[in-house]
């Protein structure tokens, strides 16, 4: 996509040590602060984000979110919901928190500036949801688009994106979103997700409607050669109008 930056984020050596409930957040901090810097001189251009895990967004999404205002949409790929709190999350690992910090509930050292509200969030093919998490969900009745309305056509989440009133999108995959039978290099598969194609055809439907505000594709663990092959077809057609 003309105009995309790569923008590359040193990560700390070292686990970081557990602050109160979420385990790095000395780390998390300080990568937090880096990726603010390297935003910082990104330019005006679309930001891609790839590899590590979805704590990586943090910065990408808050800095989407402070330069589109309400107008800015969040569409979330991913087999989990990454709505976790400190204290409802079992494992206290922060990339099952990310999208709950984004919305303005979270890690008081992380949370952003700005944060997203319910009706900016579109949830796509998360079908694995810890108790707290869908507590969330019938609380603000955060959009969800599940994995057979994904599979038999984008047309449903093109519809939720809009009915959000955005005018740009930024687009978020975890690559578990993706049927482990398909693509293996996963660190936590869910089974029945989406095929690289429904992902593909859904990123594209979105983009052929709205501008892109922003791309982070994550959760990539190399195991299997031919998904290597897979996501280098893959990621420029996500990226390719």
């Amino acid at each position: 996509m003309p105009g995309a930056r790569v923008v590359r984020v040193p990560v700390p050596d070292g686990p970081g040590a557990q602050d109160g409930d979420v385990l790095g957040l000395d780390v998390l901090a300080e990568v937090a602060a880096a990726a603010r810097a390297a935003l910082a001189s990104a330019g005006d251009g679309v930001v891609v984000t790839a590899g590590g895990d979805c704590g990586v967004e943090l910065e990408p999404v808050a800095a989407a979110r402070a330069r589109h205002g309400d107008a800015l949409a969040v569409v979330w790929f991913d087999a989990h919901g990454d709505l976790n709190t400190p204290e409802s999350s079992g494992s206290h690992s922060f990339h099952g928190m990310v999208l709950r910090t984004l919305l303005g509930e979270g890690p008081p050292a992380l949370l952003p500036g700005q944060p997203l509200h319910p009706g900016q969030v579109v949830l796509a093919g998360v079908r694995a949801l810890d108790p707290g998490e869908r507590s969330y969900l019938a609380r603000t009745g955060l959009r969800h688009v599940g994995v057979p309305d994904l599979l038999a056509s984008p047309d449903r989440l093109v519809e939720a994106v809009a009915a959000t009133g955005a005018t740009s999108v930024y687009v978020h995959i975890d690559l578990d979103v993706l049927d482990p039978g398909t693509f293996g290099s996963l660190n936590y598969p869910e089974p029945g997700g989406l095929t690289p194609a429904a992902l593909r055809a859904a990123v594209r439907a979105l983009t052929d409607r709205f501008p892109l505000a922003g791309l982070g594709v994550t959760e990539y663990t190399p195991e299997h050669p031919d998904d290597q092959a897979l996501l280098a077809d893959l990621l420029p057609a996500l990226l390719t109008r």
